[in-house]
């Protein structure tokens, strides 16, 4: 066989080899999709006529903790403490872990909930944590269900830790701070530890939105908007992507290996015995939950991991692509620690559908495929150098990939509208649209370039969240 027969067929299996890995891709987002839709459908018929003020009420439902860590939070402390205060729950406590943040956090709380050092606090070190500088409670009964932990900076992880040592109840709930909650969020996240029968439940997450340039008042969101800006609003897309599409299907087919970090809540029995959070990894979230499910399963115990699709939880995005960069290479290097933690489950049917599915999935799709796309393009335009290319044969795969990705967000939009309908004005709808156009060409390359930075920075043994710098929520 001649070179150029040689050159010529490696060309043809190369194209075949990427049509094959499109159709493969795009066919499991729309299957999951399709289960994401059909499941979507049923929790909506299933809790049309539920009243969650019996929950309030109930003697059954379970006494919460919330932990939220704070680092550098100064800007939207008030507003997401007070946030936390007010929602609709009979039985739980709000505990704000300061890692050690070099803004004025701590004097914004002190000065407005009335704190004071708590000298006979005690608590049992169930997991290993920095040193406290001092416990806080208030001095105002109305903010009798606070605590304010103040301690040497460690992470996310060892906040986290901290305040489950801290909290006094038998189910925690894991926050981001700069969340804003909807105040009947607790009471539907509980939902799941009160009816079901056939598992223990050990964690139940929520979808997650994006909060920028929507209007707060007194720590309550009070007008949703699309954000104004070109970054944020495309991070809109992607999370109804995320939520509506991707995790409703994962959690209906019991292979859900990720609760965000931003609003999950948990057994804290369970949390414990699992060892808590990993202060070894930036992407704790996912590290737990696969730790907590690995867990159930080694030792034989029935369980379920829960998964709730209302609009839950707003946090405010990244408005730029420095920040919004060093939290998706962060994403990376936490998916990296967390797969090859837990390698011992990839295609191991000990672990069932995790194993033989979920994890093949999130290491083909979520952390391969962005060295794919990137090794993918240079090859491309090696080919395109030496005249390799069939030109037409790659305008007609671009084409389809573009097409099936606008459908894809077409269709979490057409979701969005027809379950929880949160953007209520039609230019809304049209704003997303248009930057879900613009997305594949503008957008998608920088998140190829920033999991490729979060590969680059994990071999260069980089463990730091890097800075996440907050603008602030709109008031009204």
């Amino acid at each position: 066989m001649s070179f150029t027969a040689i050159i010529q067929q490696v060309v043809e299996i190369f194209n075949i080899s990427i049509l094959i890995f499109a159709v493969f891709i795009m066919s499991s987002y729309l299957i999951l999709g399709l289960i994401s839709i059909r499941s979507l459908r049923e929790y909506l018929r299933n809790n049309e006529f539920i009243n969650y003020n019996v929950l309030l009420s109930s003697e059954n439902s379970p006494s919460l903790s919330l932990i939220a860590p704070a680092y550098n939070e100064g800007k939207t402390i008030e507003e997401n403490i007070q946030s936390l205060l007010s929602l609709n729950y009979s039985n739980y406590e709000v505990i704000i872990v300061n890692d050690g943040s070099k803004d004025n956090s701590m004097e914004i709380m002190i000065k407005t909930y009335h704190l004071e050092i708590d000298p006979d606090f005690q608590f049992p070190p169930h997991l290993k944590a920095k040193e406290i500088k001092g416990i806080y409670r208030s001095k105002n009964p109305a903010y009798k269900k606070l605590i304010v932990v103040d301690k040497i900076n460690g992470g996310k992880s060892d906040a986290l830790n901290m305040g489950i040592n801290i909290s006094s109840k038998p189910y925690i709930v894991c926050i981001d701070v700069d969340c804003i909650i909807e105040k009947d969020a607790l009471l539907k996240m509980a939902k799941p530890f009160m009816e079901n029968i056939n598992g223990r439940v050990i964690a139940t997450g929520g979808v997650i939105r994006i909060a920028n340039s929507c209007k707060i008042s007194n720590g309550r969101l009070v007008e949703v908007n699309v954000p104004e800006t070109f970054i944020p609003r495309i991070q809109v897309i992607e999370y109804l992507r995320a939520f509506l599409l991707g995790r409703m299907a994962w959690a209906k087919l019991d292979g859900l290996l990720l609760i965000s970090g931003a609003f999950g809540m948990f057994d804290k029995q369970i949390v414990i015995e699992s060892g808590g959070y990993d202060h070894n990894t930036v992407g704790e979230d996912m590290e737990l939950v696969m730790r907590m499910r690995r867990y159930m399963i080694e030792t034989n115990q029935k369980y379920i991991v829960s998964y709730i699709p209302d609009p839950l939880c707003w946090t405010e995005a990244p408005d730029n692509f420095s920040i919004l960069r060093r939290q998706r290479s962060r994403w990376t290097r936490g998916t990296m620690e967390s797969l090859w933690k837990h390698r011992i489950m990839f295609l191991n049917p000990r672990y069932k559908l995790l194993g033989l599915l979920s994890f093949p999935y999130w290491l083909i799709f979520e952390y391969f495929a962005p060295l794919i796309e990137f090794f993918g393009l240079i090859v491309t335009l090696l080919f395109f150098a030496f005249g390799l290319i069939n030109l037409k044969f790659f305008c007609l795969l671009l084409l389809f990939v573009y097409s099936f990705a606008i459908m894809v967000s077409t269709l979490a939009l057409l979701t969005e509208e027809y379950t929880f309908h949160q953007y209520p004005k039609i230019k809304h709808y049209f704003q997303l649209l248009l930057v879900a156009i613009i997305e594949p060409f503008y957008y998608h390359p920088f998140l190829v370039y920033s999991a490729l930075k979060g590969n680059w920075e994990k071999i260069k043994g980089i463990k730091t969240w890097g800075d996440m710098t907050r603008g602030g929520f709109t008031k009204k």
